[in-house]
C-alpha cells in the first residue's frame, strides 16, 4: 500500500491543534511555535501532494486515491482522492495558514488585567489550536470523495470556527468590552445558524441521494467516483424532479457557505467582529468549501439540475457582485468594506462556474485562490492597521502614508489586487470567468463589468481616506510594519505578482479537472462567431 499521503496531509494540523492545546498555561511562545511548526509541517506534506500529481495526457481524473471501509452497512467509505482543482484548493490553505499564525501572534494574548484568569484556560494555546483544526477540517473537504464523508468535515469545520469569532474576536470595535463581547457573540450564533441550517438541507439531500441509488443500483452508496460512473454507463438515471430537488439540497448549503446573496447576510458580521486572521481563515479559505463543492458536487453529481439552474444561478451571481460592490463602496467599516467586497468577488466565482465554458470555470478556480491571497494580503494589513489604532472606522485614518510608507504602499497592492490590476493574480482570473461569461451570456458579462468599476472606486477611495491627506491626530507616530509582519505580507504580495505575470502553473493542474467537469455536465465551448465580411466589387 502506498503512503497515504492525503490522510497524512490532513492528519497533521490535527495532531498539531491537540498537541498545542495541551501545552501549559505560562508556555505560550512554545504554543505559537508548535503551532507554526505543525502549520509549516502541514505545507511540506501539500507541497508533496503537488508534486506527486500527475498533469500529463491520460492521468486518472481522481489522484492520490485512499479508499477503505469504514461504516459497511450503509454504503460509507473512507475515500480520499484529488483532481487538479483540489490540489490546488489544499496547497492555498496549507500556504496561508502559516502567514495566518504569524499575523495573529499576539492575537490572543491576555491583556495584563486579564492575565491571572486566563492562565486558567490557556487563551492563547485554544486560538492556535483551533485555527489548525480548522485547517485540518478544509483539507479533509477538499480531498474526501465519499460524499457522507464530505458532509461530516463540512458541517464539523463549524464548530472551532464559533468559537474563534465568538471567544476571540476583535478588540476595535469601538464600544466597551461587554459591548463587543455581545456583537462577538450575536456574529459568532448567526454565523453557526445560517450554516448549521444550509448543512442540515443538505443532509436531506445527502440521505436521498443515498435512497436514489439504492434503488437503482446494486447497494446504495455515498461514493462519487462510484456514482460518477454509474451515471456514465447509463446503470444511474434519476427522474428528473428528483434530480432537481436534491441539486437544490446541496447548493442551499454550498451557497451559504460562499456565501451567495441572499444568503450572505452572516459574512459581514462574521469578518467585522474577527480578529483579522480569523476573517482571512473565513473568507479565503473555509468559504472557497462553498464554490469548490458546487464544481465537484453540484455539476458532477447533478448536470440535468445544473443547467436547468443555471439562469437563476447566474442572476444571483450577477446580484451578489453590484450588491456587494455597492455596500462597500457605502462602509465606515475598514473590515465590512472587504467584507462586502468579497461578496462581490465571489460572485465572480460562481457566474464563471455556471457560465459552463472551460475558460469561465477555469477563471472561477484560479479566482478562489488569487482571491484568497489577495484578500489576506489586504486584510492582514488592514488588521495590522487597526491593532496600532485601535478603530475600525476608515475616518479614524488619514495620512497614513507619510507616517507609515510601507505599510501604506502594501495596503496599496493588496487593495489594487483586489480590483484586479493587470500584473497581479486576480486580474487573470476576472478576464477568464468574463471572457468564458461572454461567449454564452454577453448580457451577464456586460452586467458583470460594473463590477469592476465599482471595486476600483471602493479600494481607491478607501486608500485615499486613509492613507493621504494631512495626518490624522494620533497618528503622528504610528509605527510602520516590523519585521514580523513584512515577513506575513511579503509573500503574499510575492505570490500576487507572480501569479499575475506567470499564471501557467496553475492553468495545468486545473485545466485537466475543467474539462471533466464540463464533460460530467455534456457541455463544450461554443464555437466563436466569426461575422462574414463580404468580397469587395
Amino acid at each position: 500500500m502506498s503512503f497515504p499521503l492525503l490522510t497524512a496531509t490532513a492528519l497533521t494540523p490535527a495532531i498539531g491543534a491537540v498537541v498545542t492545546a495541551a501545552v501549559p498555561a505560562e508556555r505560550r511562545t512554545a504554543a505559537k511555535w508548535l503551532a507554526l511548526l505543525f502549520s509549516v509541517a502541514t505545507a511540506a506534506f501539500a507541497a508533496a501532494v503537488l508534486l506527486r500529481f500527475d498533469t500529463g495526457d491520460g492521468a486518472d481524473r481522481y489522484q492520490l486515491t485512499e479508499s477503505r471501509s469504514w461504516i459497511e452497512d450503509f454504503g460509507v467509505r473512507y475515500e480520499l482522492g484529488v483532481d487538479g482543482i483540489g490540489v490546488a484548493m489544499i496547497a492555498l490553505t496549507a500556504v496561508l495558514i502559516p502567514f495566518l499564525i504569524g499575523a495573529g501572534w499576539n492575537d490572543a494574548d491576555p491583556r495584563e488585567e486579564e492575565a491571572p484568569a486566563s492562565r486558567r484556560w490557556r487563551p492563547t494555546q485554544g486560538f492556535f489550536a483551533l485555527i489548525l483544526a480548522v485547517e485540518a477540517m478544509v483539507i479533509m473537504s477538499f480531498a474526501a470523495t465519499d460524499i457522507f464523508l464530505f458532509y461530516i468535515f463540512f458541517e464539523a469545520m463549524l464548530i472551532p470556527l464559533y468559537f474563534l469569532i465568538g471567544g476571540f474576536g476583535d478588540r476595535a470595535g469601538g464600544q466597551d468590552e461587554e459591548g463587543q463581547a455581545r456583537q462577538r457573540s450575536y456574529a459568532a450564533v448567526k454565523f453557526l445558524l445560517y450554516n448549521l441550517a444550509g448543512g442540515l438541507i443538505m443532509l436531506a439531500a445527502v440521505i436521498g441521494l443515498y435512497v436514489a441509488t439504492a434503488d437503482q443500483l446494486d447497494a446504495g452508496t455515498f461514493s462519487l467516483q462510484a456514482i460518477l460512473q454509474a451515471r456514465a454507463s447509463g446503470e444511474l438515471d434519476l427522474a428528473t424532479s428528483t434530480e432537481r430537488w436534491l441539486f437544490l439540497g446541496f447548493f442551499v448549503a454550498f451557497a451559504i457557505k460562499a456565501p451567495l446573496w441572499p444568503v450572505h447576510t452572516w459574512l459581514p458580521n462574521a469578518m467585522g467582529e474577527s480578529t483579522a486572521p480569523v476573517a482571512v481563515l473565513i473568507t479565503a479559505v473555509v468559504d472557497k468549501v462553498g464554490t469548490f463543492a458546487m464544481l465537484r458536487f453540484c455539476l458532477g453529481l447533478f448536470p440535468e439540475a445544473s443547467d436547468w439552474a443555471t439562469p437563476v444561478v447566474i442572476t444571483l451571481a450577477l446580484i451578489s457582485i453590484i450588491y456587494g460592490a455597492l455596500l462597500a463602496l457605502g462602509q465606515r467599516d475598514m473590515k465590512r468594506l472587504i467584507a462586502y467586497a468579497s461578496i462581490s468577488h465571489f460572485g465572480f466565482i460562481v457566474l464563471g462556474v455556471f457560465a459552463m465554458t472551460s475558460q469561465g470555470q477555469g477563471g472561477a478556480t484560479l479566482y478562489m485562490i488569487n482571491h484568497g491571497i489577495a484578500t489576506a494580503a489586504l486584510m492582514l494589513v488592514a488588521g495590522f492597521l487597526i491593532s496600532r489604532r485601535g478603530s475600525r472606522l476608515i475616518a479614524d485614518y488619514g495620512g497614513v502614508q507619510k507616517t507609515a510608507p510601507v505599510l501604506a504602499g502594501t495596503f496599496l497592492i493588496g487593495g489594487l489586487a483586489t480590483l484586479s490590476l493587470p500584473g497581479t493574480g486576480p486580474f487573470i482570473s476576472e478576464f477568464l470567468v468574463l471572457v468564458g461569461t461572454f461567449s454564452r451570456y454577453q448580457a451577464a458579462g456586460v452586467i458583470a463589468c460594473t463590477g469592476i468599476v465599482l471595486a476600483a472606486l471602493y479600494v481607491l477611495v478607501l486608500y485615499q481616506r486613509t492613507m493621504t491627506g494631512p495626518v490624522k491626530a494620533g497618528l503622528e507616530k504610528l509605527p510602520d510594519l516590523r519585521v514580523r509582519e513584512l515577513a506575513v505580507v511579503g509573500p503574499l504580495i510575492g505570490l500576487l505578482i507572480f501569479l499575475g505575470v506567470y499564471p501557467q502553473p496553475l492553468t495545468d493542474i486545473v485545466n485537466p479537472a475543467i474539462e471533466h467537469t464540463l464533460s460530467d455536465v455534456d457541455q463544450t465551448d461554443p464555437e466563436p462567431h466569426i461575422p462574414e465580411v463580404e468580397a469587395a466589387e
